[in-house]
């Protein structure tokens, strides 16, 4: 029998708020048996890179990474966000060891190709190394993952943190029975997004084509819906999606994903 893994991806909204923040580490501390945390920091990212004079630019909600804003998103995901929460985690108790996917050459990406957009130094994940990460797990430690990857020839790239969650589950399910949460500020997914207690408590394939198609979600949620259910058809035991205390609390209104 698999031991069991969770893998919590966390979203900007609460990275933000750093009582929300506060609370959400102090839930994840408690979760009990091996743990992964992704996280990614748009916003913030955003913030300072405006107080540098680099614009932000987005396309349908997606950010274009040129050369000045991958700076910026390796200083901000892999330094000021990334430190921060591991060093609050260190005050919990949590050995935590913050990561990029250059690190132990953990996840290996491709520069995403050009289409009708160039998105810049933006990498889709081809490779996660779980043989590296769970020697990490097994001494005892608590990876935190940022949201940047790299493709073994020293250059970094911006990458979707859902995504990272996503792939992290699927290569480590070949080792353990793990459970992927994606928590933000909403409740679930909502059939209505001004209703945060409109929550689609179970959701299958069929019914996500059917919503997705008709228009239900916003773009913000697209990426997480598509991941979760890549995650389900390649081996990941469970997905939710809710608000942070969905970790702790099963007695709430969620969202379980199933084939």
């Amino acid at each position: 029998m698999k031991a069991q893994l969770s893998i919590v991806k966390i979203g900007g909204n609460v990275i933000e708020d750093a009582e929300a923040l506060k609370l959400f580490l102090e839930r994840f501390s408690k979760l009990k048996g091996n743990k992964i945390l992704v996280h990614g920091g748009g916003k913030r990212a955003t913030y300072i890179a405006s107080k540098l004079g680099v614009p932000s630019k987005m396309i349908n909600g997606r950010r274009i990474t040129d050369a000045d804003t991958l700076e910026v998103i390796t200083m901000v995901y892999g330094g000021l966000v990334n430190k921060n929460i591991v060093a609050q985690l260190q005050g919990l108790n949590i050995d935590a060891i913050g990561l990029t996917g250059a690190d132990i050459n953990s996840i290996y990406s491709e520069k995403r190709p050009v289409k009708e957009i160039d998105y810049g130094f933006v990498g889709d994940v081809k490779k996660v190394n779980h043989q590296s990460i769970n020697k990490l797990i097994k001494a005892g430690f608590t990876p935190v993952f940022c949201a940047i990857t790299h493709d073994k020839k020293g250059q970094l790239f911006n990458t979707n943190a859902d995504t990272i969650a996503s792939e992290l589950a699927i290569a480590l399910s070949k080792l353990y029975s793990v459970e992927l949460y994606y928590c933000f500020e909403k409740n679930g997914v909502l059939k209505s997004v001004e209703d945060d207690n409109s929550v689609i408590e179970y959701m299958d394939y069929g019914t996500y084509e059917m919503l997705k198609h008709g228009g239900a979600f916003h773009d913000g949620m697209l990426p997480k819906l598509d991941n979760s259910f890549h995650a389900i058809e390649s081996g990941v035991s469970r997905v939710f999606v809710g608000n942070p205390t969905i970790i702790s609390d099963k007695n709430q209104k969620f969202t379980t994903l199933y084939l």
